[in-house]
């Protein structure tokens, strides 16, 4: 149980929070969502006593422990199993088997156990620290983004495992589907204030854009009426028998005061620019196969083969480590094949958003550099424009990609491939490191896009919404199968997991995620 009561944060000129109180009760998981930059990984630091507020208070009962996700890595231990089982509390040391159960679930294998913890790479590393914070069994738990680095299997485990949770949890994550299903309250930080709802993030959405509306209606109802007394004021001021009830409107005009027009608040907000290719099939890949060292029994995928219609919507999904990121990179011709053909149409034009071409932006670069190297031919109004559509507005664009966070970064690969034409968008994780509003904004351009779409994602709100057929890396192999997500998990179904979970066909609720998308398109109509 946490009470926070008059919560202010300030850095320098930046407000975070300005009165901000709320209550976490026994046995509630909140999900808390916030543009990037509002304020929720410090709100965190706050509860664990790592940032002072400016003031207000944060109390919790007696002997309440907080655990956390550590972000930061920092191993002791000489092997994974170890550093695991030394986050258990004192009297539970013998659970050697819950650690085990964490970490098979989070895609450890046996052999891993015993591996030092330093040997792995940074994703898995962020794994560990989950299963330590799982382990130390808090009475609250504050996850920030445990599902980065997380693959799809691990996301439905983590999904399930936190369902069961007995204490209390605040979670941030861009994942929305992922925070609608393991939350039971929504506490929202918007224009410095804190409010929470009961139940998921689409309820305080509606909330908050209704109450906007409702300010702006009762706003400018004011404004019309202060104009209406002006006006007569104006009239009988000058007039001696009119003098009297024109002081009277004065006065009644300082007591109803005014009310500010709220700050329009930036949304990302842009278009894919498409090239329209007269082929029905935009590439054909033939007996593909790919091995870093050329050897035929080290493959990382063989002999798969799938053609690419011209409108086609394709997810590429699997274990991390599997080959989903090196298959869309052969595909962008960013990597060579060892033996089979990709053939791409003459009007083919690639859009390609990987990790590789993030790191490829040049640091010393300002946004507006990277958006005009992308396309030479582009106009600088253009180029302002594509940077204002990326919420790089004015001086924003003037920004070094040097002092860019991930999902700034993220926002600028996205500029540079809506910069120029394209039929044929290979995309990324393109959702990391986006915030909610963010994701929900490319969801919809990919739907609206008129091109084909190939993605690796481990979101299966994007999978649900945008895939028709899918790629999948299990089994130890690659393999195409024609359905979209929902009919692999009854046809198929991922390995492990009970027979019965596979039976279940859920529908993602379009109408919902299209509700959210409207809600916010006419939040940002009504503050304009």
């Amino acid at each position: 149980m946490i009470i926070a009561s008059n919560l202010e944060k300030s850095f320098g000129p930046q407000v975070l929070f300005e009165d901000v109180s709320f209550l976490i009760n026994k046995g509630e998981r909140i999900g808390l969502v916030g543009k990037n930059g509002t304020g929720k990984s410090t709100l965190f630091k706050m509860i664990m006593g790592e940032e002072r507020q400016d003031s207000g208070t944060l109390s919790t009962p007696k002997n309440y422990k907080i655990g956390a996700l550590d972000q930061h890595i920092h191993f002791t231990q000489p092997t994974v199993i170890d550093e695991c089982i030394e986050a258990l509390p004192a009297e539970k040391q013998w659970d050697h088997y819950k650690a085990e159960i964490i970490l098979s679930g989070l895609g450890f294998s046996e052999s891993d156990f015993q591996k030092d913890p330093t040997t792995f790479s940074g994703g898995f590393q962020v794994r560990i620290n989950l299963c330590k914070a799982l382990l130390a069994d808090p009475n609250m738990l504050l996850l920030d983004e445990p599902t980065n680095y997380l693959d799809i299997l691990s996301l439905r485990w983590l999904k399930d495992y936190l369902n069961k949770w007995p204490g209390e949890m605040i979670l941030i994550t861009h994942d929305r589907d992922f925070m609608d299903k393991v939350t039971t309250h929504t506490l929202g930080i918007h224009r410095r204030q804190a409010r929470k709802v009961t139940g998921g993030t689409i309820k305080f959405y509606e909330l908050i854009i209704q109450e906007e509306e409702t300010y702006e209606q009762t706003r400018k109802n004011l404004e019309n009426k202060r104009k209406e007394m002006q006006s007569l004021v104006d009239r009988f001021r000058a007039k001696a028998s009119k003098a009297t009830m024109a002081q009277s409107r004065l006065k009644m005009m300082e007591k109803m005061g005014t009310m500010e027009k709220l700050d329009t608040e930036k949304n990302l907000g842009f278009r894919f620019n498409h090239l329209p290719c007269p082929g029905k099939m935009i590439m054909n890949v033939k007996n593909l196969s790919f091995s870093y060292d050329g050897k035929p029994e080290n493959n990382i995928f063989s002999d798969i083969s799938f053609s690419i219609g011209r409108k086609d919507r394709i997810g590429i999904i699997g274990a991390n480590g599997k080959g989903k990121s090196t298959l869309l990179n052969c595909l962008a011709n960013e990597l060579t094949p060892n033996s089979g053909s990709i053939d791409p149409h003459p009007s083919a034009r690639l859009g390609h958003f990987g990790q590789t071409n993030i790191d490829r932006l040049e640091p010393k670069n300002k946004v507006l550099d990277e958006i005009l190297r992308s396309n030479p031919n582009l106009s600088l109004q253009a180029a302002h424009s594509i940077c204002g559509a990326m919420m790089f507005d004015g001086d924003l664009s003037k920004k070094k990609v040097s002092v860019l966070s991930g999902g700034e970064r993220s926002r600028v690969l996205l500029g540079k491939i809506i910069s120029h034409p394209t039929n044929l968008l290979l995309l990324d994780e393109p959702s990391h490191h986006l915030d909610v509003e963010s994701i929900e904004a490319l969801i919809e351009e990919l739907n609206d896009y008129a091109g084909a779409l190939v993605i690796v994602t481990h979101s299966e709100l994007i999978l649900k919404t945008l895939a028709k057929n899918l790629i999948i890396f299990h089994q130890g192999r690659a393999e195409y199968f024609h359905g979209g997500y929902d009919d692999f998990l009854e046809k198929v179904g991922w390995e492990g997991e009970p027979v019965a979970e596979k039976k279940v066909k859920t529908k993602i609720n379009k109408k919902e995620a299209r509700k959210l998308r409207a809600l916010e398109r006419q939040k940002v109509q009504a503050n304009q």
